[in-house]
């Protein structure tokens, strides 16, 4: 098994697109990245902990390869918004890899450079250390498989989830 710990946005998205591909084993919505111990969703809302919303995906590379994992990442949100992924706004919503090992940097670099390919106007995505990984509270845990009718699930989430199903057909689980 592998993890990687990756931050494009608002989790809920993230948690909800890596839980429909087959070989991911589990997704952890947390928070890394930044000074505070420990916080809390609302303090990290605040954008003064440094923290970013992010998954720890674990996956089985046998069945779906590390270079699937991160280019479904680089496809399920816009890795050229500073700061921000639509409306969701401020650094705990930036763009960003956090490499456990020299490897895992290398894998990363990698994907952001194929991304650079594909997204006109320069990818922003930060490539960093992972330090502490904190568990976000439960309700952020699939969130949209718990949410399925809640506002920001059906307009943002659900795209895409679309999306990735429609562009990974041949790793996506069977609903």
């Amino acid at each position: 098994m592998q993890t990687f710990v990756l931050a494009g946005g608002c989790f809920w998205c993230l948690d909800a697109v890596y839980r429909v591909l087959r070989g991911v084993q589990d997704v952890v919505s947390g928070y890394t990245g930044g000074a505070t111990v420990d916080p809390s969703y609302e303090e990290v809302c605040t954008g003064t902990t440094g923290h970013a919303e992010a998954v720890a995906v674990t996956f089985d590379p046998e069945v779906i390869p590390a270079e699937v994992i991160l280019d479904v990442f680089f496809t399920l949100h816009d890795p050229r918004q500073l700061n921000r992924q639509g409306a969701d706004v401020g650094t705990q919503y930036r763009s960003a890899m956090f490499f456990d090992g020299e490897d895992q940097r290398a894998l990363f670099e990698d994907a952001r450079d194929r991304a650079a390919e594909y997204w006109e106007g320069g990818v922003v995505t930060t490539i960093e250390p992972l330090g502490p990984f904190y568990r976000a509270e439960e309700y952020h845990q699939d969130f949209f498989a718990k949410n399925p009718g809640q506002g920001y699930c059906l307009a943002v989430a659900l795209p895409k989830v679309n999306k990735i199903r429609a562009s990974y057909a041949p790793y996506v689980t069977a609903a």
